[in-house]
């Protein structure tokens, strides 16, 4: 199968200049799994996989890839799920070797043109040590929502309260 959607060929600087945005499609998914797994984004007991990431962009979500164009080697993700009140923003990186060019930025940028394509609010989880991810979000126009803890179930039992 071909590449996916492009999203944007051309950058002003001469770095940008060398990498692509485009949308997720299928054979993706052993370079998306490497650069989570590099990044601590994500692992096996996550549950995240081809099926997953497709059904999300089935249902109204996108995956955007960061890929350099030389290599073609994938170099960072924007996932945006959506669940019909407002857009999820995770697995946002950029490989460790790409980081600091302004590559986040750029990522950033266009993964907001489709929150405000869809109209919804977008809400995201970063961890309290990230300050570079957290500056670049406050930069963007993210506000702090107060101190809450996250809680998840990766497998729900069948009886949960017994």
């Amino acid at each position: 199968m071909g590449k996916g959607v492009l999203i944007k060929r051309e950058m002003n600087l001469t770095i940008y200049n060398n990498f692509i945005i485009r949308e997720y499609c299928k054979g993706d998914f052993n370079g998306i799994s490497h650069l989570w797994t590099q990044t601590g984004m994500g692992d096996p007991k996550r549950g995240d996989n081809a099926k997953i990431i497709e059904d999300s962009i089935r249902i109204g979500g996108l995956l955007l890839v960061l890929e350099e164009k030389s290599s073609a080697k994938i170099c960072g993700t924007s996932w945006m799920t959506f669940d019909g009140r407002r857009i999820h923003l995770h697995h946002f990186g950029i490989l460790p070797e790409f980081q600091g060019k302004g590559l986040s930025k750029m990522l950033l940028d266009e993964s907001l043109k489709f929150v405000k394509k869809k109209g919804f609010q977008v809400k995201l989880e970063v961890q309290k040590t990230n300050t570079k991810a957290i500056n670049l979000y406050k930069k963007a126009g993210f506000e702090y929502l107060g101190d809450y803890d996250v809680y998840i179930i990766r497998n729900l039992p069948p009886d949960p309260l017994k």
